[in-house]
């Protein structure tokens, strides 16, 4: 640092997005404005730069050619600098890498869904794995905005509406992403999900306390995980935009919680300071704002940390302190990444090994296992899942049989391969009704469209209503389009105004119910829609949200009876009429009781999932006690699987505050671990609770663990409770900050814990220490 000039300094700071053009559509807001191709790349690489945008994931490239060309560039910029600093080269990765032929995983719903934080870091060790192979450092996910409401376009991209579930979830995601050797990034920081009525890019009205316990926790979760980079909110909270606010990007994420690593810009964020949010009146403003904040890199291309930043350091706006402190953080995250080693070469290991495969059939059986631990089975009346062998089966609606139904708007096929139709997919991805006709159970399948996802006429609700009728079963599978920016029914940019079902879907649903044929509801949905006009006259409604490219065989999987379905929602479902921002996670005044004719309650709720072959819970033990304020309480749930399927269970603990210094949520999860049992076996669940999963944030702002009455609800859902059991804490009330203890210790052992297992009822075992 100390031989650089100001100049290789501040190139450092910054991206170049390489080959995008105006052609390509957009993939971040603004793009056609802002994302200017630099006019001379020798001149641009002279002093060299600090990160290249998004080599695979702009326009569809083989994986070898975009290896060579990354070499190549990279080359091109050590020559260039009198110091040889390779780019840290970045890539989106929320469903996988997002580039042509690579594996197309299950949206980051499904992760939630499938409560099941090992199987996400054995996905994200996996990707992590294909992007170093092609050259990559940087992944831009996991995404860890709580949904807070059901219109924002981008709950697809969330891992649901629970903090424990998306810190514990995107803490395994960023572990197995960065035992790769690649830098996760976590997303986004904070309270983008908060915005006014769902909208994006809205202002933020939250008050800290909202933030500190539902918005915060995931992401404190996912650094102790050992993330190494973090992206700002575009949004503005309470008036201060997040990329130019040092309270939240140096204050909190530094100090408070000791983050050491980079902060990079969400993409065009700095220049948003000046052209959206009006708080700078140059780009050399906005720089200085936004490094004073905080932010060490510019993305996606250089813009106001190029030319505007040395002009500000030059008149004195900015002190070249605050150069050194981003770069030092930047340089000694190219150290970490081995680039600065005399013998670092810019050839990736695909190259070497000749070997450009990135979707092999391991990838795509990991992907096939995820989306079958991730689809929620929302009703069977009467047992109308699985589906016998043989039935004759009308398969209609706009999402039966297109691929893109089983993607979300960040996977590479529907991100950046829509705005090339003339290049093929680059992955194969059957669809609903491939996957049904190609089933070994041998189903006599007929197809009908019914309807598009927007629009269609009454002919093609003839043909669906006709098909219907002829068949034993109607599978109809209705949901959105993903997309960017309006191109979609949900995705970043495509908020929604209500939660009906988009388009004329809910006429053909409502044509095919007055068949009289049994109805059997599949949704690839990116949020949950209200439906209870239907519900109680649907034969069964399965979930999968966006499952992936092995999302319609794991569906088959599950329809078929082959795979007893195990996912819980990470979201709910809204009851009727609920069309207002509105979670399980409600204060009591949030859930209504008389005083507004408006009542919010779920028609499915959070946590909720059935299964063809319920678990049995033994009850073994007692409940209640003491609880000290600076200790834990043991909680022991035995499990018995009577069917002859294998079956799994989410024991699910939550937390009610009957007194508090201020109004808490009525209930919040603070323990679900999954349990999988085999036909016949019965295994005992060990949670160790710590006191301070009990803190909340108390008038004077400070997070405490308060004496008194508490209850622990223990059950298979937020609204499936099988025991209740009050306890006692006990001690002084006790402040606790970024060290407390966030997840419970769980163990899990065969057999029934100390009792006969005779008995069954809707318990579990509870008991104190």
């Amino acid at each position: 640092m100390a031989r650089m000039t100001v100049r290789e300094k501040v190139a450092q700071l910054f991206g170049v997005w390489v080959g995008i053009d105006s052609a390509g559509g957009d993939v971040a807001p603004h793009q056609h404005e802002l994302a200017v191709i630099a006019s001379d790349w020798d001149e641009l690489i002279r002093d060299g730069i600090g990160q290249l945008t998004r080599a695979f994931g702009t326009v569809p490239v083989e994986p070898l050619a975009g290896a060579r060309a990354v070499a190549r560039t990279q080359r091109q910029i050590m020559q260039a600098g009198r110091f040889g600093i390779p780019a840290v080269v970045h890539e989106e990765c929320l469903t996988g890498l997002a580039a042509w032929q690579a594996t197309v995983y299950p949206s980051p719903l499904c992760w939630g869904a499938s409560f099941d934080p090992q199987l996400v870091e054995r996905m994200g060790a996996r990707i992590g794995r294909t992007m170093r192979r092609l050259g990559v450092h940087q992944g831009l996910a996991p995404v860890l905005d709580v949904a807070r409401d059901l219109r924002w376009g981008r709950v697809e991209e969330t891992i649901g509406e629970d903090p424990y579930l998306v810190g514990t979830i995107g803490s395994a995601y960023v572990r197995g992403v960065e035992s790769a050797g690649i830098v996760a990034t976590l997303k986004h920081f904070v309270g983008y999900s908060a915005s006014r009525a769902g909208r994006n890019l809205a202002p933020v009205s939250i008050g800290p306390r909202e933030r500190a316990d539902v918005l915060l926790p995931p992401f404190e979760m996912a650094l102790r995980a050992g993330v190494r980079s973090v992206m700002n909110a575009y949004t503005d909270m309470d008036g201060m935009p997040a990329a130019s606010d040092p309270g939240i990007l140096t204050d909190l994420l530094r100090g408070t919680y000791g983050f050491t690593g980079t902060v990079v810009a969400d993409y065009f964020a700095i220049t948003f300071l000046q052209t959206l949010h009006n708080v700078a009146g140059s780009e050399a403003q906005a720089a200085a704002l936004a490094l004073r904040a905080g932010i060490d890199v510019e993305l996606p291309t250089v813009k106001c940390f190029g030319q505007p930043l040395l002009d500000a350091v030059e008149s004195g706006e900015v002190e070249p302190a605050l150069i050194d402190r981003a770069l030092e953080r930047v340089l000694r995250q190219k150290c970490e990444l081995g680039l600065l080693d005399a013998h670092w070469s810019p050839q990736p290991a695909a190259l070497e090994e000749g070997d450009g495969e990135i979707d092999d059939a391991e990838s795509r059986a990991l992907a096939r296992q995820l989306a079958q631990r991730s689809i929620v089975l929302l009703r069977n009346e009467g047992g109308a899942l699985p589906l016998a062998p043989g039935r004759r089966i009308a398969v209609v609606g706009p999402r039966a049989d297109e691929a893109g139904a089983l993607m979300g708007c960040y996977s590479f096929p529907l991100h950046v391969g829509v705005h090339h139709p003339d290049v093929p997919m680059g992955v194969e991805v059957p669809t609903v009704l491939a996957a049904l006709r190609e089933d070994p159970a041998g189903y006599q399948v007929t197809y009908a469209q019914g309807v598009p996802v927007l629009g269609g006429d009454e002919e093609g609700i003839a043909e669906a209503v006709r098909a219907a009728r002829e068949a034993e079963v109607c599978v109809v599978v209705l949901g959105d389009k993903a997309g960017l920016f309006g191109a979609g029914t949900s995705g970043e940019g495509c908020d929604a105004t209500d939660l009906r079902l988009p388009g004329r879907q809910e006429q053909l649903l409502e044509a095919l119910l007055e068949t009289g044929t049994p109805v059997v509801l599949v949704l690839l949905v990116g949020r949950p829609y209200e439906l209870s006009r239907q519900a109680d006259r649907l034969a069964a409604v399965v979930c999968g949200f966006f499952p992936g490219e092995e999302g319609a065989h794991a569906l088959a999987d599950v329809l078929s009876g082959r795979v007893n379905p195990s996912g819980r929602l990470p979201v709910s479902f809204p009851a009727a009429g609920v069309n207002q921002p509105w979670t399980y996670l409600a204060a009591p005044l949030g859930h209504g009781g008389g005083v507004s004719n408006i009542e919010q309650s779920a028609l499915y709720p959070f946590g909720h999932g059935l299964s063809y072959a319920p678990v049995t819970w033994v009850e073994a033990g007692q409940g209640g006690g003491l609880w000290p304020t600076d200790g834990t309480y043991r909680l022991s749930v035995s499990l018995r699987n009577d069917s002859p399927l294998p079956a799994s269970e989410v024991v699910q603990v939550y937390l009610h505050d009957p007194v508090a210094d201020v109004a808490r949520p009525v209930q919040k999860l603070i323990a679900a671990p999954r349990v999988d049992l085999e036909p016949g076996a019965a295994r005992t669940v060990t949670i160790d609770l710590h006191a301070d999963l009990t803190a909340y944030t108390g008038r004077d702002g400070l997070r405490q663990v308060d004496p008194g009455e508490v209850e622990l609800r223990v059950g298979a859902s937020s609204a499936d409770i099988r025991r209740t059991v009050s306890v006692t804490m006990t001690g002084a009330r006790r402040e606790v900050g970024f060290d407390r203890v966030m997840e419970p210790v769980v163990t899990v052992a065969d057999g029934i814990g100390g009792v006969d297992g005779a008995a069954a009822l809707g318990n579990g075992s509870l008991s104190a220490r």
